[in-house]
């Protein structure tokens, strides 16, 4: 299987636990410290492996990118645009969170916000792409990635 890929599924997976954990602790800010607590330590671990893979993702697929910057928006999926655009503010918001105290707080409660809309956009990504990842496990089939993005 391509690098690309193996970048793919496991970001899939991470985007997964992200999420899922994301979620929990969001649910889990009236319970007991502890309780909070684990869901924000494996929210973190979760996230910051969501974030070192979508940069390897991006990094797969710079051409696009440069392309969009070079050329403008043009006939480019507007909806992956806005997916990185998501991701970006996500992404800040989260890493500023690392640094105060976010239950509850304003940054905090932004950041759960994009984080509900980015799962949708996000899925919607997914979803489109599916076939190609699908693609890429069966054996002896090389899939496409032209329309990867």
């Amino acid at each position: 299987m391509k690098k690309i890929f193996v970048i793919d599924w496991i970001l899939l997976l991470s985007f997964l636990l992200s999420a899922v954990s994301g979620i929990g602790l969001h649910t889990a800010a009236q319970a007991e410290h502890n309780i909070w607590h684990n869901w924000a330590v494996f929210h973190v671990i979760a996230s910051l492996m969501f974030l070192t893979l979508t940069v390897l993702h991006v990094k797969t697929h710079l051409q696009w990118y440069k392309s969009l910057i070079k050329n403008g928006i043009g006939n480019k999926s507007k909806v992956t645009v806005f997916v990185t655009f998501l991701f970006a503010l996500l992404a800040i918001t989260g890493l500023i969170l690392l640094g105060v105290e976010g239950g509850g707080s304003g940054i905090g409660l932004w950041h759960y916000r994009i984080g509900l809309i980015s799962l949708l956009f996000f899925c919607g990504h997914i979803i489109k792409r599916l076939p190609i990842l699908k693609k890429s496990v069966k054996a002896g089939k090389k899939p496409t990635v032209q329309n990867a993005v």
